[in-house]
């Protein structure tokens, strides 16, 4: 998610621009899907400040914009007044489904982006002591399954993850921090801050059992990573150094047996950091990247894929979100 009141410019147009255009796929070559969300950006008079309304609408891959009519335009605190900020909202990393909170009620409701009917998921997802502003949540690649995280004071909530389907909750520790689905949605991976100033790193399956390891600090500190398929294979992005001119570095880690790769330079800015990271199901590993130049009228989104042994990164995707947005989330974040 990104509010652009708020984001600072982040200037990778011009290094990314030489990686060459690669048309977007043509509307004919799958199922509608959604490549982002977003909400448009309106001043209040009497505060002069920036707050979101209309409706939230869906930047689709065959180049229409639909509106999520139904959606909250602003979310709840815990006492059901509405705050100032725009309500949740996420997108699947496929781009077929959607999640987001429910105008009226503030239920959290899941859908296809296309439209459709929606599924309802159980109202105790939300706590009446902290609203929507209170949590966050997310959809696995494929947007089957969705994942509720308190924000406020994890400890008076664990992690939830829903299969929308048949309704099946799955719980676990609130103490573990930014969670995160595998590459089929079938793990959790998250992190957990212990009293002796370190930090490991925990893949939590679904079906029961967990791996956890305590990683070398180039991996605990990095900026993002992503977990593959098989549960154990930890994609780890090392930011460059822009007055030493070093690229971001790629490295790989293995939670079961605690190899980290030598790693590879990424033909990057130095300066370049992805929103996000994800294996996809057949084991190809992309970036998304979302530069914000306060000079140009849109907001270019770039997807990146990423060789693991090379460094090299083609661009499979580019779009623009509209600059007066409020918010906008990319597919998969």
């Amino acid at each position: 998610m990104r509010h652009s009141s708020a984001s600072a410019p982040i200037l990778l147009a011009a290094v990314l621009g030489g990686l060459g255009t690669v048309p977007a796929a043509h509307a004919s070559t799958g199922p509608p899907a959604a490549r982002a969300a977003w909400i448009k950006s309106c001043t209040d008079r009497k505060t002069d400040t920036a707050r979101p309304c209309g409706h939230w609408r869906l930047v689709m891959r065959d180049g229409r914009t639909l509106a999520v009519r139904d959606a909250a335009v602003t979310r709840v605190g815990g006492n059901g007044e509405r705050t100032q900020e725009e309500g949740r909202l996420a997108v699947s990393g496929d781009g077929r489904v959607i999640a987001y909170e429910r105008a009226g009620d503030h239920r959290i409701v899941v859908r296809r982006a296309a439209g459709g009917p929606v599924t309802v998921l159980p109202e105790s997802l939300v706590p009446k002591d902290a609203g929507t502003e209170g949590i966050a949540f997310q959809l696995s690649p494929s947007g089957d399954r969705v994942m509720v995280d308190r924000l406020d004071d994890a400890a008076l909530m664990p992690t939830k993850v829903v299969t929308v389907a048949t309704g099946r909750t799955v719980q676990f520790p609130g103490r573990d921090e930014y969670p995160s689905f595998s590459a089929d949605g079938d793990e959790i991976l998250a992190r957990r801050h212990h009293r002796d100033n370190t930090t490991s790193m925990v893949a939590h399956r679904l079906g029961g059992g967990s791996t956890r390891r305590t990683p070398p600090q180039v991996v605990a500190n990095a900026a993002n990573e992503a977990l593959a398929a098989d549960g154990r294979t930890v994609a780890v992005f090392v930011a460059g150094n822009a007055d030493r001119g070093k690229a971001p570095r790629l490295r790989i880690y293995d939670l079961e047996t605690g190899e980290l790769s030598a790693g590879v330079d990424l033909a990057l800015n130095p300066d370049a950091e992805p929103s996000h990271m994800s294996w996809t199901a057949g084991g190809a590993l992309t970036a998304t990247f979302v530069p914000r130049d306060e000079h140009s009228r849109s907001a270019v989104v770039r997807v990146l894929t990423v060789d693991v042994g090379s460094g090299a990164v083609t661009r499979t995707d580019a779009y623009s979100a509209s600059r007066t947005a409020y918010a906008y989330h990319v597919a998969g974040e």
